[in-house]
């Protein structure tokens, strides 16, 4: 899965950049979006469903 690990990586980057910019993209404001959990599981493979996992992981791509 060497593919998805570089898309992943691409993609959170992405999403990264977006919300130190504007706190959001297109496709609407980060605290509402749900990109970064689903790059999550489907790098992982683990579904996060605890608001605060999903918070936690937000935070950490989001402001690295």
């Amino acid at each position: 899965m060497k593919y998805f690990s570089d898309v992943y990586k691409k993609e959170t980057k992405m999403c990264s950049k977006m919300f130190k910019e504007k706190q959001g993209c297109a496709w609407g404001k980060c605290a509402e979006c749900g990109v970064v959990p689903l790059l999550h599981k489907l790098e992982t493979g683990e579904i996060l469903e605890k608001e605060e996992e999903i918070k936690e992981l937000k935070n950490k791509i989001l402001t690295n």
